[in-house]
């Protein structure tokens, strides 16, 4: 069994509350977990209006296809015209890693 997970760090731009935060960051988490069957979920700056750190994870018995699912999730992060990608950090691990 093979498990990757990325962190996906954006700057959101013009954005002054909460409310509108999550009407920005709500479509793209589900966006990434409709297109890639994975798991997707706000997880660092929950109370900061202008940065949010989106979760992801993807557990699959071949390596391969999680580092090709874990591509496509990026290429898809880093085209969102209404936010920018600032980091991610990804990591694929067996289960016998752990």
């Amino acid at each position: 069994m093979w498990i990757g997970f990325a962190e996906l760090d954006y700057l959101l731009g013009d954005v002054h509350s909460l409310k509108h935060k999550r009407s920005i960051v709500r479509p793209i988490i589900a966006e990434i977990r409709h297109r890639f069957s994975v798991s997707a979920a706000e997880v660092d700056h929950l109370d900061a209006h202008r940065r949010t750190v989106i979760g992801v994870s993807v557990v699959a018995a071949d390596r391969t296809h999680v580092i090709d699912v874990l591509d496509a999730v990026e290429r898809l992060a880093a085209g969102r015209p209404e936010v920018e990608l600032l980091s991610v950090r990804r990591r694929v691990l067996s289960s016998t890693d752990i």
